[in-house]
């Protein structure tokens, strides 16, 4: 027997290697706990037999011996039997080979069962290194042993050893039992668990907790460990963080909001209720007046953050008036009242308001013109805050762009008013007279622009006596909604009623106006209906250009829908020749002639609008209604059901 065969007869793994790692021999315990077969391992480098976690160690302790000639020590995991490691106390150092003379290294497990504390140093200098702590639970012992780790947990637990039950009478009710399933069952590693844990200094604590087992030495006893982890600070930094993403979200998206709101803003009520329900909030503002410039003076409006009185204070003040509001909005300024000092400082002549008192003691003030300096004063808002309030540059700006956006949506309300009132005052002028004191008749007719009510319509309708004493009777539809269709619209009706008084015939008024309208090529086309109407006996004759049906209503409350003949719409295809119709109206009967928006719309077919009208009409007849107040019951229903395009209604009754 030779001396390597000496080294290798120990009970505790061992293994020569040469001085640069390779696997020259070993004994039965170092193949097992490899995990190997020793065929296997001889011949391969030593290192690499390990796990990855563990070769650096297994080769910085071979390379130790190896150059220095000293005797190494580390602490490696092997694998060991089953799924639990084995953490064992090597030895490494240089010996010679009695059959060549040669140097090996000769490694090999030391007997630490006398001081297994030392098996753990390596442990507790990981925990304390990566700011955790280290526990062991003894089972046998029911407690659990602090070991080391990071000095701020040691608050946790004062007590070197702990018994269990006090430990987890610590814990959050709804944590206990998970704790004791992981530290009871545990397998070689458990997952991370979280923890609430109560201390009589701080509080709760969110804690971390993951277990380990291991065999402490070959052959010697398991263990579990648990690796504590402290994250409280770190959840309430998440926390805040979370807290602060989803304030910054929300805020992102009422800015958005009131953006959105302030750009569909259709009127100067619709503004005001933008600017006076968002903008406080938007901002965290204790209350918002918005003020308007109306002929030189003030316009103010309130929120419920600020008080009636101190609104009125301000309405009908001059824009010349010495004082920070009327500045702000003569000037294009924004201005930031601090304290009442601030205000007598810059506004020494200004007249005393109802809210001087407050300044500097319960909020500041902030006030932002809706325009920029050499435009025309439109207005501005005002917010009141907190007297420890101080608007940083991100929020002026953010408050001054949208300060601008509410100017351009005053500006573009105020130039769609303005188109309101040249649209109505040109379609009023254009809407004919009725003729009045009809022999026998009644004629009424009702007109309504679009409900946005920004255009000129290009609907239109006409009654007036011709040269045969009959009475004529138009209604139609132009193409478009703009000023060139309401210019056409006027065209198609004095060319009827100016060849209506040479043929009254509605054949040939069509037939004319439509060769008329071929030869302009405007790109436009019209639909119509005209009736001929004998006031004595009731007789009609009717065409139509592409034009909705007529409807006729009785006294009995029926009704029925005419479709008349005629031809294409007008001022499209040349040389058309219209049809007529001539039918008789009874006594106590009314016609009815509409444009399409009447009985058309969202989800309301022609065939059900017609329908409708006519139900209408036949009972306004039935319950003896006159031509005026019949109009007037089916405008009425067709704009109740949301119609977007212009209306127009022209009813004659035979009395």
């Amino acid at each position: 027997m030779d001396a390597s065969d000496e080294l290798l007869r120990r009970a505790g793994p061992s293994a020569l290697l040469t001085l640069d790692g390779a696997v020259r021999s070993l004994n039965t315990a170092m193949a097992t706990a490899l995990g190997r077969p020793a065929e296997e391992c001889l011949g391969r480098c030593f290192s690499d037999l390990y796990p990855a976690s563990q070769r650096l160690s297994a080769e910085s302790l071979v390379v130790s011996a190896a150059r220095t000639k000293a005797v190494a020590m580390r602490v490696l995991e092997f694998p060991g039997r089953g799924a639990v490691p084995v953490a064992c106390l090597l030895e490494a150092r240089q010996v010679k080979d009695p059959a060549g003379d040669e140097q090996l290294v000769w490694v090999h497990s030391l007997d630490a069962h006398n001081d297994l504390a030392s098996l753990l140093i390596p442990f507790r200098l990981a925990a304390e290194a990566a700011d955790l702590g280290l526990w062991m639970y003894s089972p046998q012992l029911d407690q659990l042993e602090w070991l080391g780790g990071a000095p701020a947990l040691v608050a946790l637990s004062p007590d070197l050893t702990t018994p269990l039950p006090r430990v987890i009478s610590a814990l959050h009710p709804d944590d206990r039992e998970a704790f004791r399933q992981i530290l009871r069952s545990a397998p070689a590693q458990s997952r991370w668990l979280r923890l609430r844990h109560l201390t009589p200094q701080d509080g709760w604590h969110q804690l971390a907790f993951q277990t380990r087992r291991l065999q402490l030495g070959y052959r010697g006893p398991e263990r579990s460990f648990g690796v504590l982890r402290d994250d409280t600070k770190r959840e309430k930094r998440k926390q805040k963080a979370q807290a602060a993403l989803i304030a910054e979200r929300r805020r992102a998206k009422d800015i958005a909001d009131f953006s959105s709101a302030l750009i569909t803003a259709a009127t100067i009520q619709e503004l005001q209720q933008v600017v006076l329900t968002r903008l406080a909030a938007t901002f965290g503002a204790g209350g918002v007046m918005f003020a308007l410039v109306d002929d030189g003076r003030l316009s103010v409006s309130t929120d419920t953050g600020i008080t009636m009185c101190e609104a009125q204070a301000l309405h009908g003040m001059s824009l010349d008036h010495p004082s920070p509001l009327p500045e702000a909005i003569r000037t294009g300024k924004p201005q930031f009242v601090l304290d009442r000092a601030d205000y007598i400082r810059r506004w020494p002549h200004g007249a005393s308001l109802p809210w001087m008192d407050r300044l500097g003691s319960d909020y500041t003030v902030s006030i932002t013109p809706l325009g920029e300096t050499g435009n025309q004063p439109l207005g501005a808002w005002v917010m009141t805050n907190g007297s420890k309030y101080r608007p940083s540059l991100d929020e002026r700006t953010l408050m001054g762009a949208l300060a601008d956006l509410a100017g351009q949506a005053l500006r573009r309300i105020r130039l769609q008013q303005a188109r309101v009132e040249l649209a109505t005052a040109l379609q009023q002028t254009m809407l004919p007279t009725l003729p009045e004191h009809l022999p026998g008749l009644e004629v009424a007719a009702h007109y309504r622009p679009s409900r946005d009510g920004l255009d000129i319509g290009g609907d239109w309708y006409d009654a007036f006596v011709m040269s045969d004493g009959a009475i004529a009777l138009e209604i139609g539809d132009v193409q478009g909604h703009d000023v060139d269709a309401a210019a056409y619209m006027g065209q198609v009706r004095s060319f009827m009623r100016a060849i209506a008084d040479q043929e009254p015939d509605p054949r040939t008024v069509l037939t004319r106006t439509n060769d008329l309208l071929v030869t302009m090529d405007p790109d436009r086309f019209a639909s119509c209906t005209m009736l001929h109407v004998d006031s004595r006996d009731g007789r009609v004759t009717g065409t139509s250009a592409g034009h909705v049906p007529v409807l006729c209503a009785h006294r009995d409350s029926s009704h029925e829908v005419r479709e008349l003949p005629g031809g294409p719409v007008l001022g499209v295809v040349p040389g058309t020749e219209y049809r007529a119709e001539t039918f008789t109206l009874d006594e106590d009967s009314a016609l009815v002639m509409v444009t399409d928006g009447v009985v058309e719309g969202p989800g309301l077919t022609l065939d059900a609008g017609l329908e409708r009208v006519g139900t209408l009409a036949g009972q306004a007849v039935h319950d003896g209604l006159n031509a005026e107040e019949t109009a007037d019951r089916i405008l009425d229903a067709a704009v109740a059901v949301d119609h977007l395009d212009d209306v127009a209604v022209l009813v004659i009754r035979r009395t």
